[in-house]
């Protein structure tokens, strides 16, 4: 278990054991369907308070290959949802259960040490690379540090996916409002690292801010907004029914 890689689900345990829990783990069913489609990039937009980070903790505890949350899973609401017919499959609870190498980020964590966006993204691509790096000691990665390139040799290497979860992924955009330039590196920056690899099996993105503040800037086009006034599918999990 790391810090970022294989997070485990020790938080979504707590959230599970705690006084106060609302199982909304059938919306991991939903998530299935979209798995390895061009569906597969998902940005939940929500007010706080409305269970962002739980549900992201969720998705890390089922989809990591290292969590061994079968029994967690067994008996939450997911366990008894009736499998989903899709492109000629049938898609049941636990097909993609702990089936991937899952990257969980908090994009505020990498913020608090950092005074510019460039500075974030060098500090939040050393501390990623030292993981895959570690957890991957025999493969030879060579000089080019680059997020993208070490995730598509792992990829190559083991044919593991990932699954990208991305919670607070416009805090940039609060943070340095007047940092045009900055926020045109970020989205830049997601766009390389996740467009179109065949290393994503799914990214999963949460904020306040809607992605489409941004229209003028196309990267993140490639994601389907689950927003408060179109929640789609997610509704019953993450918005009003």
């Amino acid at each position: 278990m790391g810090t970022y890689l294989n997070p485990g689900k020790q938080s979504y345990q707590m959230a599970v054991n705690s006084a106060i829990f609302v199982d909304k783990s059938e919306m991991i069913q939903y998530l299935n369907t979209v798995i390895n489609t061009q569906q597969r990039y998902v940005s939940v937009s929500r007010p706080r308070r409305f269970g962002k980070t739980m549900a992201a903790d969720m998705i890390c505890a089922y989809y990591d290959r290292e969590a061994e949350s079968r029994e967690l899973f067994s008996s939450r609401k997911l366990a008894s949802c009736t499998p989903v017919q899709t492109a000629g499959k049938e898609i049941c609870w636990d097909e993609y259960l702990g089936k991937f190498d899952v990257i969980r980020l908090v994009m505020t964590d990498f913020m608090e040490d950092s005074d510019s966006v460039q500075e974030m993204l060098q500090y939040l691509t050393e501390e990623i690379t030292e993981e895959l790096m570690e957890a991957n000691p025999n493969i030879k990665f060579g000089n080019r540090i680059k997020l993208r390139t070490i995730m598509n040799k792992i990829y190559g290497k083991t044919n593991r996916q990932f699954v990208i979860v991305i919670d607070e992924w416009d805090a940039i955009f609060r943070a340095w409002k007047d940092d045009e330039k900055g926020q045109t590196k970020y989205l830049d920056f997601l766009r390389d690292w996740l467009k179109d690899k065949p290393y994503i099996a799914l990214a999963y993105m949460t904020g306040i801010l809607p992605i489409k503040k941004y229209g003028e800037h196309s990267a993140l086009n490639m994601f389907t907004e689950y927003s408060m006034t179109a929640p789609r599918q997610l509704a019953p999990y993450t918005g009003f029914t």
